[in-house]
């Protein structure tokens, strides 16, 4: 797991080929005007922009995921937005089996951790990665960029 602001996206550009992309989609865009919704960018590379009702974090933790063919950047446009973290090699009650389709796998663990964003910050999760969010106050917005491994 990375925690950053995006000041600094260019340190994790050779991370990956799609990462550079990635930041360059925000860098041209007002990522606080743009419709929630999937936006294709690349082969391998989309974001998912979101908007929605902070949740409390027993509420997000029933969410507690993570992914075997994506990596995540997930950025927060309207915050502060909490998220929920444990390494996956420490769960080890599954919620369910592999969703190939949604490339998403659920634990029913509790975190090790929790750590707030707040606006224009990102965190990168990789596959070891499991993790929840939305969890806040209010109104929050974000960008998830689904990169592909």
């Amino acid at each position: 797991m990375i925690i950053d602001s995006l000041h600094n996206a260019k340190k994790y550009y050779s991370l990956h080929a799609n990462f550079k992309k990635a930041f360059e989609f925000v860098n041209q865009n007002d990522i606080s005007q743009l419709e929630e919704g999937v936006i294709e960018i690349t082969d391998g590379l989309k974001v998912i922009v979101i908007a929605g009702q902070g949740t409390t974090k027993e509420e997000s933790i029933k969410g507690f995921e993570c992914h075997d063919k994506n990596i995540d950047i997930q950025i927060v446009v309207k915050g502060p937005e909490t998220y929920a973290w444990k390494p996956r090699e420490k769960c080890i009650s599954p919620n369910g089996d592999y969703n190939d389709e949604k490339d998403v796998r659920f634990f029913h663990d509790k975190p090790d951790m929790f750590f707030q964003l707040q606006e224009k910050q990102f965190t990168i999760l990789f596959p070891e990665d499991v993790h929840a969010a939305m969890i806040g106050d209010g109104q929050l917005k974000k960008l998830v960029f689904k990169v592909k491994i």
